[in-house]
């Protein structure tokens, strides 16, 4: 009787809000028209660009172009076969799926001998030549020669590809595809392998980390360089655009998928190192990049060193997540203090600087042209964030969170539990899914500064996808 209540409780809430609930078989049809552009319009080899002309003469990756590029960084292959693998989830048309599995051939197709894979690929160009292929190695290529093999943890490339095979590795529909269950396997032995001793990763990696890795707190230095010394940093430890915070993310869902031990303890790790990495004293945050001394350093030349509010908030949300996924209260018994800080040094435009001086506290700069260091913020550089805005936000949620018990935090994260639920769930979306309807242009995709734009399909795409699950459970068949 319950639960013949709960889908007449469902139905009616249906035919109540039909007048402003989006008809799910119109976002359905909205989601195939651009899915079968970009499988048939798009693709190469399988994978995607990040934006393309309309006129599909050239697609772009960033800082690079061609008619046949595909970008692993976000945006692009990994993304979109992400956003294609979860529509064949939830609605199991198989051309969903023919789209996941193409951008997931493609990523077999460029990982690297080192395991994971550069920030973009051209098959028709001159990659497959320039980069050592895992494929070259199972072809039995054993020496490297002049070709390059770091694989890059920035801006989310390697991490998001691994996401993304791991999820379909997993799915009924693919377990029995060895060659991508093996790629899963050697991505995740080689991405373990390169974890510092001290618990960290670098920028980029192309084999393991030294063993005899120092361990150490890290240490606010008296003098530190105010020109850049062009160094290289990709071995550095780095938490800059949210390296760390992903490779967290990732590797709590290989133990969510897997149960191995393995994945929860280099999470611990890394939980460790963030602890380490946090400053004492008046500065209770975090630098952007580490040497192997755990003292801060350059990057890029518009990257000092210097205590970081961007990294320093993804470093508390990472630190939460590692708490509720172990229940050790080390790891969230400094995010207050972290907190306080970010608070105190929000500007008095609302926003923050991206970089504050190590004592003074001043918020840092760089001069547009020069890029001499400043405390003047009038001219600075455009194609960088120097004054990211957070809005509070998040803050102010991680604050309400650590108000909560674990327990609370947990179950507020499950998946509904009624068709009511459902219901709200889909209501909260009808304003982005209406959105998604109304901008995709006569193809069926979506244009942004006149170019074809994967991160438009795939926020839309991800919007209407989880419109039509949750109205499937709101109102199931009768």
């Amino acid at each position: 009787m319950k639960i013949l209540a709960a889908g007449l409780l469902s139905a009616l809430a249906v035919g109540l809000y039909a007048d402003e609930m989006p008809d799910p078989a119109q976002v359905a049809a909205a989601m195939r028209k651009a899915n079968d552009f970009y499988i048939t319009q798009l693709a190469s080899r399988g994978g995607y660009a990040s934006a393309w002309e309309t006129d599909l003469s050239l697609a772009f990756a960033e800082g690079r172009e061609s008619r046949s590029v595909l970008s692993i960084q976000p945006p692009g292959t990994s993304t979109v076969g992400m956003a294609m693998l979860k529509a064949w989830q939830a609605t199991g048309d198989a051309a969903f799926l023919e789209g996941a599995k193409g951008a997931a051939k493609a990523l077999l197709d460029c990982q690297l001998e080192s395991g994971g894979w550069p920030a973009d690929f051209d098959f028709e160009g001159s990659d497959p030549e320039k980069w050592w292929l895992r494929q070259e190695v199972d072809a039995g290529v054993v020496e490297r020669g002049k070709q390059s093999n770091s694989s890059t943890l920035d801006d989310n490339k390697t991490q998001s590809a691994l996401l993304f095979l791991l999820e379909l590795s997993h799915d009924p529909a693919a377990r029995g595809d060895s060659s991508l269950g093996a790629a899963v396997a050697y991505a995740f032995d080689r991405l373990l392998a390169a974890q510092t001793r001290i618990g960290s990763w670098p920028q980029q990696f192309s084999g393991p980390a030294p063993a005899d890795g120092i361990v150490k707190k890290a240490m606010i230095p008296a003098e530190w360089p105010r020109e850049f010394p062009k160094e290289k940093y990709a071995d550095f430890h780095t938490l800059n655009d949210g390296n760390l915070q992903k490779i967290v993310e990732l590797m709590l869902r290989a133990h969510a998928l897997t149960g191995e031990p393995r994945y929860l303890d280099a999470v611990k790790r890394c939980g460790d190192f963030l602890l380490l990495a946090q400053f004492e004293g008046d500065q209770p945050a975090w630098a952007q990049q580490y040497n192997q001394e755990m003292v801060p350093v350059w990057a890029r030349k518009f990257e000092p060193p210097a205590v970081s509010s961007t990294e320093s908030l993804g470093a508390c949300l990472t630190l939460f997540e590692i708490w509720l996924a172990t229940g050790d209260e080390k790891y969230r018994a400094t995010l207050p203090t972290a907190l306080d800080w970010l608070e105190k040094a929000k500007l008095a435009n609302g926003r923050w600087s991206r970089f504050y001086e190590f004592g003074t506290n001043k918020p840092l700069y760089c001069i547009a042209e020069t890029y001499q260091l400043t405390y003047d913020d009038s001219n600075l550089p455009s194609h960088y964030g120097f004054q990211p805005e957070y809005g509070g936000d998040k803050i102010d949620r991680l604050r309400e969170d650590l108000a909560e018990s674990r327990e609370t935090t947990l179950a507020s994260r499950q998946r509904p539990d009624s068709a009511e639920r459902w219901m709200k769930a889909a209501r909260n979306l009808r304003g982005k899914v209406k959105t998604a309807l109304e901008t995709s242009n006569e193809a069926g995709v979506w244009i942004n500064d006149d170019k074809i734009d994967a991160g438009l399909f795939v926020k839309h795409f991800n919007a209407m996808n989880a419109y039509l699950e949750a109205m499937n459970h709101a109102a199931p068949p009768r």
